[in-house]
């Protein structure tokens, strides 16, 4: 089955909704941008093991903005530097810089997603629909 077609996802006229759970089962990559059919950048949720550390990694054009979902994790950087973030924590991180995450619980599984990009913000583009008076 192609990630298009999974059927865990339901699908609209221009939507479509899942849940992580729906994009696979265990530890490792859940892939959001094939399956939802995302194409303006990459979005993907790990699922990291208790203890669990990441291979050091970066890019070459694509910078990538990392939100926990839930657990604990250290995002550390090329520069040795480190940053904890929890629940809700948020990290950017340039494509060129080297960074690894590691989650900090030694009993628990810790949940980030992280989307890619390149080539900058389009602009506040939103628009009120038809009928409506304020957002």
């Amino acid at each position: 089955m192609s990630e298009e077609g999974n059927d865990n996802v339901e699908r609209g006229a221009g939507w479509a909704c899942a849940s992580l759970d729906d994009l696979g089962e265990g530890p490792g990559f859940r892939k959001i941008r094939g399956p939802l059919g995302v194409t303006a950048f990459g979005v993907n949720a790990i699922v990291l093991p208790a203890g669990y550390a990441t291979g050091s990694h970066f890019h070459d054009e694509q910078e990538e903005l990392y939100f926990v979902h839930s657990g604990r994790v250290s995002i550390e950087f090329g520069d040795g530097s480190a940053q904890e973030l929890g629940p809700g924590g948020l990290a950017w991180v340039d494509a060129p810089t080297q960074r690894r995450l590691r989650n900090l619980s030694d009993t628990e599984e810790a949940v980030y997603v992280i989307v890619g990009g390149k080539d900058g913000y389009v602009g506040r583009d939103g628009r009120l629909a038809e009928g409506e008076t304020h957002r």
